[in-house]
């Protein structure tokens, strides 16, 4: 939580870290009251705001373990001059890989609103998110995947894109993997880092 919303909350992250307030939740006895009302305390709320921050918070972290969310992000929050609390604006995602629990979130997808490489890449089971640099990466498992990307960005280079063609990959996804990186327009380079523990490496 942060006193400092909006459009430019990742630059107060990296800027003013400080600023960003955490509470670590224990999954096994979930969010408490007195949690929300210190970091209700931390962000300077008072009186009616306190007792509406703890209503909201805690029915946001209720609907992000429920529904398996990734991320469940209220922004910007603010205070009314009554002390009521309003949501002008949410974003929630979930994990795809919990949607079979949730056929109900599965009815409001909306593929127009999604990444055309991503939903290709899910398409063939492969793991992938576009990014906005020059260098193409396909890797097989995530850990192996996100190491590679922090070499290339530490050589003072920007990855276009995280792939992991898991264990095992076939020949057929991994034809798809070369499919949607040479459809990016702006990747220049392929980097393939294939662990052959877990993988063949003459498909």
């Amino acid at each position: 939580a942060s006193q400092d919303g909006g459009m430019a909350i990742e630059d107060v992250a990296a800027a003013t870290a400080e600023r960003i307030l955490k509470e670590p939740i224990d999954p096994a006895t979930g969010l408490s009251d007195y949690q929300a009302r210190t970091l209700a305390a931390r962000l300077d709320l008072h009186g009616r705001s306190i007792r509406a921050f703890t209503t909201v918070l805690r029915a946001a972290y209720d609907a992000f373990v429920a529904l398996d969310a990734a991320i469940v992000e209220i922004n910007p929050l603010v205070v009314t001059r009554s002390g009521d609390l309003l949501a002008l604006d949410a974003k929630m995602s979930f994990d795809d890989n919990a949607l079979f629990r949730h056929p109900e979130l599965e009815e409001l997808r909306d593929e127009n609103e999604e990444d055309p490489r991503e939903r290709e890449a899910a398409r063939h089971g492969l793991a992938y998110v576009g990014l906005d640099g020059t260098i193409g990466c396909m890797v097989n498992g995530a850990g192996l995947a996100m190491a590679t990307m922090d070499i290339i960005k530490m050589e003072g280079e920007e990855p276009a894109n995280f792939l992991d063609v898991g264990g095992g990959a076939t020949r057929e996804r991994v034809a798809a993997a070369f499919r949607i990186l040479l459809a990016d327009r702006k990747v220049r380079r392929i980097l393939v880092n294939i662990f052959r523990g877990i993988m063949r490496c003459d498909i």
